[in-house]
């Protein structure tokens, strides 16, 4: 699919859009974003929209810095999906059953678990080393460390917001269970903590938005934003794992005889440490996915309408895998 390249920025802006087609303010947002001048390069999908600090739907690329407002306040925020041997003749005619069970399982909104999910109890579960990470709690901005026990309970919840949990039918006739969560309250903290402090910095001073305020490589601001941001992003992940596998233990309960596929997992909110045409950078994606050759990745719908699983396909950057595996990707 081609893009086009918009014009009035310093670096170009690959534009898998009709720059005719979107708001003058996220076109503004966009050419904000490419005067930084860590910026290495910029693109934008279909959807892109204002947002703040950095559009929706936009992809950046810096060199030694990475701007916490960009990644927005929900660190980490992305899909899990899962294709069962469940068919359409299999669901009973009414599914109040499974809606309570799930909505039992998995709490809602500003809710928690009474006490944090043991996943080991959890049947597939395969996210290890438990304890290592929230051994790495304690190493977090000092601002957020009285949230621990919040922290642990909110493992294996929903949030609310745009956050949602289904199970749907494929074009198939397949049952399918997807949801859509972040890195709950401790995630939103933690940026808002960092944006605050960026903001602060005077090289950020002059910038064209101060939403765009950065922390630059090589500072001690910087290793503290890495170091919180991983975690949170890590997080995230650990939280859709949980709540999946609690999903998945419902579905056992009342269908004893299925079986699950390999989970589809991508953050759609999240930093990776990417290397592009031979150039180390830290790639902010904020409501995009990426899509190397091979990748598969969920596209979410609105809540009730569908949601898509997809696969990348080469392009013309030459790109490599994030170097950090808590980076995510």
């Amino acid at each position: 699919m081609p893009y086009t390249e918009a014009a009035g920025a310093r670096v170009p802006i690959r534009m898998w859009a009709d720059p005719q087609t979107v708001e003058s303010a996220a076109m503004d947002q966009l050419r904000n974003v490419t005067r930084l001048p860590w910026v290495h390069g910029l693109a934008v999908v279909p959807d892109v929209h204002y947002g703040k600090g950095a559009t929706a739907g936009s992809v950046i690329a810096m060199r030694d810095a990475v701007s916490p407002a960009a990644v927005g306040v929900d660190i980490g925020c992305g899909m899990t999906a899962v294709r069962s041997t469940l068919k359409t003749e299999d669901l009973p005619e009414d599914l109040g059953k499974l809606r309570s069970g799930l909505e039992k399982a998995i709490p809602v909104g500003y809710q928690s678990h009474r006490t944090p999910v043991d996943p080991r109890r959890i049947h597939g579960l395969k996210t290890a080393d438990w304890d290592g990470f929230w051994d790495r709690f304690e190493h977090l901005a000092p601002a957020v460390r009285h949230r621990r026990q919040r922290a642990a309970n909110q493992i294996g919840t929903l949030g609310g917001g745009n956050h949602f949990l289904e199970v749907c039918l494929d074009g198939g006739g397949t049952v399918w269970v997807i949801l859509h969560s972040g890195s709950r309250n401790i995630g939103k903290e933690l940026a808002e903590y960092h944006i605050e402090q960026a903001r602060k910095l005077p090289h950020n001073q002059d910038l064209p938005d101060r939403d765009l305020a950065v922390f630059v490589a090589g500072t001690p601001e910087m290793e503290a934003y890495r170091r919180d941001l991983f975690w949170a992003q890590e997080y995230a992940r650990r939280n859709r794992d949980v709540m999946m596998g609690l999903a998945c233990d419902v579905l056992r309960k009342m269908f004893p005889r299925v079986r699950f596929e390999q989970w589809i997992s991508c953050h759609h909110n999240y930093v990776a440490e990417e290397s592009y045409d031979g150039v180390d950078v830290l790639v902010t994606r904020k409501g995009a996915i990426r899509a190397g050759q091979g990748d598969l990745g969920i596209i979410p719908g609105s809540m009730a309408t569908g949601s898509y699983i997809v696969r990348g396909w080469a392009t013309g950057s030459r790109s490599t895998p994030p170097r950090t595996g808590r980076a995510g990707g």
